[in-house]
Order: C-alpha cells, then structure tokens, then sequence
C-alpha cells in the first residue's frame, strides 16, 4: 500500500539523518541506517540508491525544512535582527542540519556541491531580499546584500558550530535557558547593529 511505502522511506530517511549527522558521509553505513530504521537494507538501495544519493536527500530535505520555518521574503515586515533570531532559534531546535554542513564541508569542499544549482537560487533570493531592503532605504547599503546575509547568517549559527568555544568566551553554560536567551538577544542586536537599523523595538517608519 501506499501509506506503507511512505511509512518505510520516512523512518529510512529518519534514521539517515541520524546517522550522518552524527558520522558524516564516510563514517555511515548503509547497513546501520537499514538496522536503526529496522527495515531491510535492501528496500534502503531501492528507495534512495547509494550513500551518496542519500546524503544528497536528506541534506536536501533538512535544508527545505528549515527554508520553510525560516522564510525571508520581505524586510518590511520583519527586521534583519528578528530574522537572525529565528535562524538562531531554528538552529536551537534542529541541531543536526548544522551538523549534516559541517560534514558537507569536510567531505565535499566547494566542489561538487550536493544539489547545488537549486540550494543556491534558494540562496540568491534571500540575497534578493535584503538587496531590496538596502535599495528601499530599510538596510544599510554595505555591506553588499550577500555579505551582509552571510555574516548574519554566520553570527546566528556560530553558537552552535563551536559550542566549546561559546561556553570558553562566555563562560556560561548553554543548556541554561536564561543563556541562552542572551545570546539569542546579542545575535538580534548585533545583526541590526550591523545592518544600521534601529536597536530599539524596531518599527519600519523610523529610519
């Protein structure tokens, strides 16, 4: 049946992205993917081909979740501060996807990118977005508009790239919750200082 089909690729993509979140590309095996999921490693190859297929899919499909929960179309909305605050707080929540670039990263590089031609228009109209926001005024024109989206990008992540060194500056243990809203509340703050915008409750009429 239908439903059984979805079911079964479900639980095998489910435990993939377990798998190589916490072992890469390299370090997993389609054998232990089939024994978490408890599914014969056969349906594995017949629904997702070889490893390297697979991790391509499910990098895919964590990265579209994410572009889901974490849509930039507009910043006359929103502003670049709360933005950054959402994508910190999605990191919080879905640890692995950073975990799954990381071993993009070390396996692949910035060649032969999994997906590439469509991740990266994902990319440019996020670029677009903030591109718009400086032409109408709402961002500071410079940084450029994917430099800027980079380092905000990167200042919202980095918590959660290098937890040891978070906890070594700070001082401060992340698990606790009143930590962690602080960093979520510097990331914001740092984000619209960056991008020139008001520090206080932000408001898309006062420039």
């Amino acid at each position: 049946m239908a439903w059984n089909t979805e079911e079964t690729r479900r639980r095998l993509k489910e435990a993939a992205t377990d798998e190589f979140a916490a072992h890469g590309l390299h370090g997993t095996t389609m054998d232990r993917i089939a024994a978490r999921a408890g599914i014969n490693k056969e349906r594995l190859y017949n629904y997702f081909g070889g490893k390297q297929q697979l991790f391509a899919i499910v990098l895919s499909d964590e990265l579209a979740k994410a572009a889901a929960a974490v849509p930039i179309t507009s910043l006359r909305e929103e502003d670049i501060g709360e933005y950054a605050g959402r994508v910190f707080d999605y990191h919080a929540a879905h640890p692995q996807l950073l975990r799954l670039l990381h071993w993009e990263a070390l396996t692949y590089g910035h060649q032969e990118i999994p997906d590439e031609q469509s991740r990266t228009a994902y990319y440019r109209a996020k670029v677009e977005a903030v591109a718009s926001a400086q032409r109408d005024g709402l961002v500071a024109g410079q940084p450029d508009a994917a430099h800027l989206l980079f380092l905000v990008l990167s200042m919202s992540l980095w918590w959660f790239a290098v937890p040891q060194v978070a906890s070594m500056v700070t001082g401060s243990d992340p698990d606790n919750p009143a930590e962690r809203a602080r960093r979520r509340a510097a990331t914001v703050t740092a984000a619209r200082r960056l991008a020139h915008t008001s520090d206080r409750q932000w408001n898309p009429r006062i420039q």
